[in-house]
């Protein structure tokens, strides 16, 4: 017996029973004042969870939704925008800007490291004319399982009037961020991550700098108009019918965040990041990212040559129902993605990790089978002593 999934990937996490429960509700009016209060609790909520007291607005879209919502409010064609990329999502960004008219200039790092602010400082300095527009820059980059230093790239950029727009789809609640007090400009998110919900929502949070660029901006928008989604929360309302089982979830999953604390779901990702990485080296494997910049959200691990990661992750999956990531692009079949955030469980990853040695054992990898799982079972004794 195999039982319910266990969905262990960087999105889509799995839902609490709270969750489930509250898109249950009955349908309502999506001008009428319960959604009205619904929507402006979610609002004010997810300021909490970016720590911002700027504009923020919520689509009915996946992440990509919001990134392209992003570039048509605050690059117009024809602007030069520096793209700062360290795998697949740094690339989607820039590209998105790129389809809209942006004259892109991409500063890329090697997979599995993360953005080196010096670079983006000499580049920055370098445009004496300020005619770099904005800085896309990804916050967690979930096809390497590396997350940048969004404080530090801010910094390099200084007093530089580009606007700093960030991607934190799958960081956000996962990997710290301080809008206000970092100075960013721009913030993207989605719902299936830390937020613990479906996929559906996502979050375009912006400042009043980025405001006064939006009002001049020329790119072609209609439903992705910023400037008309404030008016339309000031009556408390979306400007179109919303996904209103999607807030109900999310108006529960904020109230379980708050409950727990944004402190500390910060400190359990990290925890179970430590742990993972622990683990998955005692099993003689070794992860993709570098140590000073390993994703909390979710660990890569380079897979044995002579087996592949998609071998593993079939035999996982039709043996245990367990579910990994795959790579992606020229990572395929050369890494595994074991996602922990959201709502993943101490005992989720056990199980998971146990599941893995046997993997490895079936197609002949060294390794000493309980070694890895020990590791986390140390780790576990030490935190909750």
């Amino acid at each position: 017996m195999t039982g319910e999934q266990f969905l262990l990937l960087p999105g889509p996490t799995p839902l609490p029973d709270r969750v489930a429960r509250a898109m249950s509700q009955p349908m309502i009016n999506h001008r009428g004042p319960e959604f009205k209060q619904i929507l402006l609790a979610c609002t004010e909520g997810i300021k909490k969870v970016y720590r911002t007291k700027q504009n923020v607005i919520i689509f009915p879209a996946s992440g990509t939704g919001a990134l392209e919502a992003a570039v048509v409010n605050f690059i117009s064609p024809g602007d030069k925008v520096l793209s700062v990329s360290i795998g697949v999502f740094g690339e989607r960004f820039a590209q998105i800007a790129g389809e809209f008219g942006a004259q892109v200039e991409k500063i890329s790092f090697e997979w599995g490291t993360p953005a080196d602010p010096q670079m983006v400082k000499d580049k920055i300095k370098a445009d004496v004319n300020k005619e770099i527009k904005a800085v896309l820059v990804t916050q967690n980059e979930t096809s390497t399982g590396v997350f940048n230093d969004i404080k530090a790239i801010r910094e390099a950029i200084g007093d530089h009037p580009a606007l700093l727009m960030v991607d934190a789809v799958s960081g956000l609640a996962a990997v710290d961020l301080c809008m206000d007090e970092w100075k960013l400009d721009v913030v993207v998110s989605g719902s299936q991550k830390a937020f613990m919900i479906p996929p559906g929502l996502s979050f375009l949070a912006f400042n009043d700098r980025a405001l006064k660029v939006h009002e001049k901006c020329s790119n072609p928008r209609y439903y992705w108009d910023a400037g008309n989604a404030l008016k339309y929360l000031e009556k408390g309302q979306n400007p179109y019918t919303p996904a209103i089982t999607l807030y109900y979830a999310l108006h529960e999953a904020l109230q379980m965040m708050m409950e727990e604390g944004l402190d500390n779901i910060l400190q359990r990702h990290m925890d179970y990041r430590d742990m993972v990485r622990a683990a998955v080296r005692a099993m003689n494997l070794q992860p993709l990212a570098v140590d000073a910049a390993a994703s909390p959200a979710l660990t890569s691990v380079i897979a044995p040559e002579e087996i592949g990661a998609n071998k593993i992750r079939k035999y996982l999956q039709d043996e245990f129902n367990i579910v990994l990531a795959g790579g992606q692009q020229k990572l395929d079949n050369v890494i595994f993605r074991i996602g922990h955030l959201g709502y993943i469980r101490e005992l989720d990853l056990l199980s998971v990790l146990a599941a893995l040695e046997i993997a490895l054992l079936k197609f002949g990898h060294h390794l000493e089978l309980g070694a890895g799982v020990n590791q986390a079972q140390q780790f576990l004794m030490k935190k909750h002593s």
